[in-house]
């Protein structure tokens, strides 16, 4: 593991012990991803439909010259669609396999680094799709934030 430590006044500031994640949302669940999984973070634009692709593959969009495969996380993790269709929404860039996704998100939030050691397990009674992409959870106030791994949001898609 990596620290980074730096000096001020005779007190060391360390960032060793915790993770930093991209806050982001879908339906009214707050998610967490990690900063070192996201290549780009933007808002689509076009979205091109793929004709007899899975329900989950809202499309694809060309970003800066490359093509990337845009992703529904509203659908894998079967939530009702967004009333105003794809207006508006982001998307978190990010790499599977050689491939680029776009993973759509109905917004993005902040970045938060957090402790290590206020990281929890999933709760016992979390549906059985949204823990299966879940890493766990961080108590934030009044919400919980879940963290998930994208790769296996990813795999879900497949």
């Amino acid at each position: 593991m990596n620290a980074t430590a730096l000096k001020s006044d005779d007190m060391v500031v360390s960032d060793f012990g915790t993770q930093e994640f991209v806050t982001v949302h879908v339906g009214d669940q707050i998610l967490g991803v990690g900063v070192k999984e996201i290549h780009d973070v933007f808002a689509i634009s076009e979205l091109t439909p793929v004709p007899g692709a899975r329900k989950e593959i809202a499309g694809v969009l060309n970003l800066r010259g490359r093509i990337v495969t845009a992703i529904d996380a509203r659908v894998i993790l079967g939530l009702p669609p967004r009333e105003n269709g794809y207006v508006g929404v982001m998307a978190v860039g990010v790499e599977h396999k050689g491939e680029s996704y776009g993973v759509l998100v109905d917004s993005v939030g902040e970045v938060l680094r957090l402790k290590d050691s206020e990281f929890e397990a999933n709760p016992i009674n979390m549906d059985a799709k949204w823990k299966s992409i879940s890493r766990g959870i961080y108590r934030l106030e009044g919400k919980l934030l879940m963290t998930i791994d994208i790769e296996k949001l990813l795999v879900q898609s497949n």
